[in-house]
């Protein structure tokens, strides 16, 4: 698919020298930017349709002031227009007006998770696990039913009634199943009282989990440290906001710039000349 899109950037330049008159130094400007682009934007064919992700390149450009990343992005958005034109069906997701939360999430390492379930008994271990292997928010874990776990999949009730299935990992399945030769829930995964788990209930034993460990973690850190680690091992941002139920990418961004954080905490805490003092 880049191949394709790389050739018809030529056609593009030489559209823009031929029928627009553009001088040199403005289609060098629109090349670069394309080239840029196409290089680290995510690019997927939907039936008839090229879908193209501009947030990895927002991410990319989001340190250079306004006026240029306006340039870029309107250099992308002429291309575009130049592939509708010419037989292609393009569309550009990621495209409206990006706003990063000023308080960037706090996700749990991996080490210290693994290290609270050792202290934890089955229930709250399932409850646990399933927020950091499913990603999901304390009031969808709060209302997963028995007939929305299948082997592979977990079918979540998102925001605004908005239904999406979240694939599940064996040892997740693995343990669900031995929390139910214990337990005998009627409709709902966590029940008490014959009723569904509240979230309070829920939130409750996630804190007293990560005491034990002397941590303080909220059942939110857990889809977070879910969300990044996704991220960071290379998963596509669409198909990490459609498994967070976010209506937007623009959301799930935050955590694409968390890991730019960590990773400069990470560099200044192993540089020898970052240490206090050099």
């Amino acid at each position: 698919m880049k191949k394709l899109l790389d050739k018809q950037r030529v056609a593009f330049l030489e559209f823009l020298e031929s029928f627009k008159g553009y001088s040199d130094l403005t289609i060098e400007s629109y090349d670069a930017s394309i080239k840029e682009a196409l290089a680290c934007i995510e690019t997927v064919q939907e039936e008839k349709q090229i879908l193209l992700n501009l947030m990895p390149y927002r991410i990319k450009i989001a340190h250079l002031n306004a006026k240029t990343i306006s340039k870029k992005l309107s250099a992308i958005r002429s291309f575009t227009e130049y592939l509708n034109e010419n037989g292609f069906l393009v569309v550009l997701k990621a495209d409206e007006s990006v706003k990063i939360a000023k308080t960037l999430p706090k996700p749990i390492s991996h080490k210290h998770i693994m290290e609270a379930l050792e202290h934890a008994e089955l229930e709250e271990r399932l409850i646990v696990v399933m927020l950091y292997t499913l990603g999901v928010r304390i009031s969808e874990l709060s209302s997963i039913k028995l007939s929305d776990i299948s082997d592979e999949w977990v079918r979540v009730l998102g925001k605004g009634n908005k239904q999406r299935d979240i694939p599940l990992l064996g040892t997740t399945k693995a343990l669900i199943e031995s929390y139910l030769q214990g337990s005998a829930p009627k409709k709902f995964l966590f029940e008490k009282n014959r009723g569904k788990l509240s979230e309070n209930s829920l939130r409750y034993i996630v804190t007293k989990v990560f005491e034990r460990v002397a941590l303080k973690v909220t059942p939110h850190q857990l889809r977070h440290s879910y969300a990044t680690a996704l991220l960071n091992s290379g998963a596509p941002i669409v198909d990490v906001s459609e498994l967070l139920g976010h209506s937007s990418m623009a959301t799930t961004q935050i955590y694409t710039k968390l890991g730019s954080a960590l990773k400069q905490q990470n560099y200044n805490k192993a540089h020898p000349l970052c240490g206090a003092g050099e």
